[in-house]
């Protein structure tokens, strides 16, 4: 099948089995990232000591603040592509892809840049204590030094699923994964590179997974492909770009806002120890966030294209269908806190002490799971169809109006247990909200308001 018989097929095959086309290849990659980032922690946790953990915890809010600056580009062109190609607009999705690497490179560079050159106040700020900086800063120097590759693989992945090559983006990641726990192995393991060499690791398989990426993007037969007089940046495609990845970009920079003020809370109600615990307890959580995220991107592709092309009976049933899925993971996910708590927190330290922190924050943290499936597929849902401002509200009510003053009150009246508690506690509110959003948008869309 040619590439534009695949990216026609979007408004043609059956939804159910297009979600699972596009989706399943996103999730087993996201899968397969989390747990390198699981195996990626466990080996500095058990080989360089809880120190080291803690350090690496205290990095959390720069690959948010990184993904946000990335899926501001990525996800934002992504969506433009797919509703360009739901329109056989063919030449504007081709430049959309040369904007997108001129975007990146600028962006990527402007990043490491201003984040090398003020690393150790950032990190002070981001809640690292004089143990716990050295190890934060080991780390962040290599993976800053290699952002640049790292926004344009992010980018690239995205491209391909919206270009029709779901499975050649799950192969980028597989491979990428893969690289990286050979030379974690083999740096960290093997040559006792300690966090260095875990950082080392994921630069070097981003960098080659990253060249397969380009060389993809350069074949003439593709349906879009790299060539010249496309990369001069235009005013109108970057505004469409920006309109639409303003939401991931503004969801990641609060969560990167939130981690900060995390990090710091915990930092001053229980200390190192507290701060490790809690990205301990983010890694396990993530794991299935990343699953939801696989959803989330199979489902863009399919809702950008049948939105463009007027198709919205398929739009609202792979909607319904990603809604179905992502409530699934999120229950499994719930009842593995439920039951392993303490488990989970093994695979990451040796000290008993950090191992009840994290199996008590595990537990809380998780308590309403159930619902974040919901909440997020229904905030991609808004972003897919370019109502950029609800996806905004959206994604900024739960970690700003809600989270950021819970994590604020309810540690002066509970201490430590309150500081957990305020995030399921806004999980709830958070699901709520989008529960009546939606509803209301659904109203409106039936009644030909929307």
């Amino acid at each position: 099948m040619d590439s534009k018989a695949k990216a026609l097929e979007l408004g043609q095959k059956p939804v159910g089995a297009l979600l699972w086309q596009y989706a399943l290849p996103a999730i087993v990659a996201m899968t397969a990232s989390s747990l390198y980032n699981i195996i990626d922690r466990a080996s500095i946790g058990q080989l360089v000591g809880a120190d080291a953990i803690n350090g690496l915890s205290v990095t959390f809010p720069f690959m948010n603040l990184s993904a946000a600056f990335g899926a501001a580009v990525g996800v934002g062109a992504s969506t433009c592509i797919s509703v360009k190609l739901g329109q056989r607009d063919y030449d504007t999705a081709e430049h959309l892809l040369g904007n997108t690497i001129t975007l990146n490179l600028i962006v990527g560079f402007l990043f490491m840049t201003v984040c090398l050159l003020f690393l150790d106040p950032i990190l002070r700020f981001f809640g690292a204590s004089d143990v716990t900086l050295p190890y934060a800063r080991e780390f962040m120097e290599i993976i800053l030094a290699g952002n640049i590759v790292t926004h344009m693989y992010f980018g690239m992945n995205a491209l391909l699923r919206a270009c029709g090559k779901p499975r050649h983006a799950m192969y980028a990641t597989l491979f990428t994964v893969m690289m990286n726990i050979l030379l974690v192995i083999a740096f960290v393991w093997v040559l006792r590179w300690g966090i260095r060499g875990a950082a080392l690791a994921t630069i070097t398989s981003q960098t080659l997974a990253l060249c397969w990426q380009l060389w993809i993007f350069s074949d003439p037969k593709e349906l879009i492909h790299l060539k010249r007089g496309i990369y001069g940046l235009k005013t109108d495609l970057v505004k469409n770009i920006i309109a639409i990845g303003i939401s991931p970009f503004l969801m990641n920079a609060t969560s990167c806002i939130i981690v900060i003020f995390m990090n710091r809370q915990f930092l001053s109600y229980g200390g190192d120890m507290a701060v490790g615990a809690y990205g301990i307890a983010n890694t396990f959580g993530m794991f299935f966030f990343m699953i939801i995220m696989g959803i989330n991107q199979g489902m863009q592709p399919i809702v950008g294209y049948n939105y463009g092309a007027k198709h919205f009976d398929r739009m609202l049933r792979c909607l319904n269908l990603a809604i179905l899925s992502a409530t699934a993971i999120m229950v499994l996910g719930w009842l593995m806190a439920i039951l392993f708590p303490s488990e989970m927190a093994r695979i990451f330290t040796k000290d008993a002490v950090q191992i009840s922190l994290a199996a008590d924050g595990i537990l809380i943290n998780m308590l309403l799971f159930p619902l974040i499936g919901f909440q997020a597929v229904t905030t991609n849902f808004f972003q897919c169809i370019g109502r950029v401002k609800i996806s905004i509200f959206l994604s900024l009510s739960r970690q700003l109006t809600i989270l950021l003053p819970l994590i604020i009150l309810f540690p002066m009246i509970w201490g430590l247990n309150g500081l957990w508690a305020a995030l399921p506690t806004s999980d709830g509110l958070a699901a709520m909200m989008a529960a009546f959003v939606l509803w209301k948008y659904m109203r409106d869309f039936k009644v030909g308001k929307v």
